[in-house]
C-alpha cells in the first residue's frame, strides 16, 4: 500500500509541478493589453487562469492530503524497514590489546 501511495504522490507532484509552470503571471496580461498576445486561445476568452487554478488547487489538496497518510502510515509502522534499524541482537564485543610476544620481539631492547 506504502509502495502505491508513494507512486501516486509521485505522480501527483509531477502534475502540480506542470500546472505551477503553465501559468501566466500578473505582468503578462499587460502584453495583451497591447496586442502582443492571443486572448481567444485554447481555453477559451476568458484565458487558462481559471481552469489551471482550479486544477492546481485540487491537485495541491491532493498533495498534502497523501502527504498526511504517508506520514501517518511511516510513523505508526512498528517492525524496521532494513536489517540497519534492527540492532537488539547485535552483541557489543570489546577488542582487547593485542599481547606483545616478548620472544618474536627480541631485537627491540626492553
Amino acid at each position: 500500500m506504502l509502495n502505491i501511495l508513494t507512486l501516486v504522490y509521485l505522480f501527483v507532484a509531477v502534475i502540480l509541478v506542470g500546472l505551477v509552470l503553465m501559468q501566466q503571471g500578473k505582468g503578462a496580461d499587460v502584453g495583451a493589453s497591447f496586442g502582443a498576445g492571443a486572448s481567444g486561445t485554447v481555453f477559451g476568452s476568458a484565458g487558462s487562469a481559471n481552469f489551471l487554478s482550479r486544477m492546481t488547487a485540487v491537485f495541491a489538496t491532493i498533495f498534502f492530503g497523501i502527504s498526511l497518510l504517508i506520514g501517518n502510515l511511516n510513523t505508526h509502522q512498528t517492525r524496521p524497514s532494513s536489517q540497519f534499524e534492527d540492532l537488539s541482537n547485535v552483541q557489543q564485543t570489546i577488542e582487547q590489546p593485542a599481547k606483545v610476544n616478548s620472544q618474536l620481539n627480541s631485537d627491540i631492547p626492553q
